[in-house]
């Protein structure tokens, strides 16, 4: 019998004795409960407080995960933007607004060594390691798309680009930045592919329609380069004309998607994330236009832009410089034009006999109903190839437990037939490694960047959910320094830098 099928087994022999477990339950105080106990009522967990709750301790994000089922259910993101963010503001001086720290978006930051799949979809790793707390441990689920080197291969792309020209866009590295970012941009497109470009400040404008690159470049080149700033910014009526003219250039086998340029200060019109999907639900549904966000300056609505794309299908980026807008235009935008799975998302089993508490480090915007898992009318996240997606939990195992441990399975559908997949992993609780020193260099880099992520949510760095004992900015920038020298990888020297100042932010 496979783990999987295993763990269903299981399930169906608890369910025969759940009203006999609820009584003893009520009696026994909870014992065996799943990581939605509450720390209230029982302080079993060995760990703080969450940092983010409601009066009785318990927040929400531990309601939504009180099924007793041990199923942990999420759609797919691949968002980056709160961690560049964050960045931008510590280098300015600042430590960042709890409310904008989305440890995921940390996470999934940095490059990872999972395995690709051959083809499109998904693979799936599931690996772990112990901490310092007893019996508590790390484990990360893993899931990574093809490599893009088949890039050549992909559908032309028709994109039509909303430029915020409001007066707070006048503030140097936003509206200036985006015209390099699209002139470079607009060499490196394919002469197959087409643009279109809507500007908003009061009013929305379309300057330039949908315009095929071929024998074309100059003339885009001109409308970029007469961009220039003027009054409010009307982001509802932004995206709404963004919409439009992408429905008016619509392209037969291409792929058609928005991008937002904005800081998404929204201060005329529509403000709220809902009402302005609302009127463009329609041409979202109907021709599966997505929306990719892309925030700029010091001053950022993040929570308008995170929500805009994560209802919009699409996922945000942050940028603050030159060679991180570059690497959005110029690499990560023509990336993602190509999709290999749409409404993909993830549910994680833990094993009920080796499992007793776990908790999901953030995607607390992402959370999907267990039984909503294999319904594909419910909305997941869109995914390119060359992505890796990384979901931290911290878990607690009954003491001695041996065994399966998890399975983690992904599901997807083809970009072009909606037809489903899955694909699954498994975790035995003799994989685990000893301790995070003992497991490979990419595994520790996900736990300091979620480590770094909840000190900072919390706002005290001697305060955190993970497990293990809290650690000290400065103590946590030293490892990231020294798996910066260990995996040759800028990203994480950045990632120190950022915690370096993080430390002197405090003091």
């Amino acid at each position: 019998m496979k783990p999987y099928e295993r763990y269903r087994t299981r399930r169906l022999l608890l369910a025969l004795t759940a009203a006999g477990g609820l009584l003893l339950t009520a009696c026994s105080g909870g014992a065996g409960s799943s990581e939605g106990s509450n720390a209230a009522d029982r302080d079993t967990s060995g760990l703080p407080a969450p940092a983010h709750g409601d009066e009785d301790g318990t927040s929400e994000q531990e309601d939504r995960e009180a099924a007793p089922d041990h199923l942990s259910t999420f759609a797919l993101d691949v968002d980056t933007a709160s961690y560049d963010y964050a960045r931008r503001t510590l280098a300015d001086g600042r430590l960042p607004d709890p409310s904008t720290v989305r440890p995921e978006e940390f996470v999934n930051s940095f490059r990872q060594d999972y395995e690709r799949p051959d083809g499109d979809g998904f693979s799936v790793t599931v690996d772990g390691a112990r901490t310092d707390d007893e019996d508590w441990s790390l484990v990360r689920v893993g899931l990574a798309t093809r490599t893009t080197e088949r890039t050549g291969e992909r559908p032309p792309a028709a994109l039509t680009f909303v430029v915020d020209v409001s007066g707070s866009m006048a503030e140097p590295g936003r509206l200036d930045l985006a015209q390099k970012s699209l002139s470079v941009m607009t060499d490196r497109l394919r002469d197959d592919d087409s643009v279109a470009i809507v500007t908003f400040s009061d009013e929305a404008e379309t300057v330039l329609p949908m315009t095929r690159l071929d024998g074309n470049r100059d003339e885009i080149h001109d409308v970029i380069s007469e961009l220039d700033i003027r009054d409010s910014t009307n982001l509802g009526a932004g995206v709404e004309t963004g919409y439009e003219t992408a429905v008016e250039g619509l392209r037969e086998g291409a792929t058609n998607r928005v991008v937002l340029v904005s800081d998404a200060l929204a201060n005329t019109g529509d403000t709220d994330a809902d009402t302005i999907l609302e009127r463009i639900s329609g041409e979202r549904r109907e021709h599966g236009i997505t929306l990719f966000g892309v925030g700029v300056g010091s001053d950022y609505g993040d929570a308008l832009m995170e929500r805009l794309a994560d209802k919009g299908d699409g996922h945000t980026v942050y940028v603050s410089g030159t060679e991180e807008a570059r690497k959005v235009f110029c690499e990560q935008l023509p990336r993602n034009i190509d999709l290999t799975a749409r409404d993909a998302k993830a549910q994680v089993a833990f094993d009920p006999e080796t499992v007793e508490e776990f908790r999901l480090v953030g995607y607390d915007n992402r959370r999907v109903a267990d039984e909503d898992f294999r319904d594909d009318r419910v909305d997941g996240g869109e995914v390119g190839p060359g992505h890796t997606v990384t979901a931290l939990y911290a878990v607690r195992t009954a003491p001695g437990a041996e065994g399966h441990l998890a399975t983690a399975t992904v599901r997807w559908l083809d970009p072009d037939t909606r037809d489903p997949h899955e694909e699954s992993g498994d975790l035995e609780t003799d994989a685990l490694h000893d301790s995070l020193r003992a497991a490979p260099s990419r595994f520790q880099v996900t736990a300091v960047a979620a480590y770094f992520a909840d000190a900072l949510r919390s706002g005290d760095d001697r305060y955190h959910r993970l497990p293990g004992a809290p650690v000290p900015f400065a103590e946590l920038a030293g490892r990231a320094r020294a798996l910066a020298g260990t995996t040759e990888d800028g990203a994480v020297r950045e990632l120190a830098e950022a915690i370096g100042q993080a430390d002197r932010r405090r003091d």
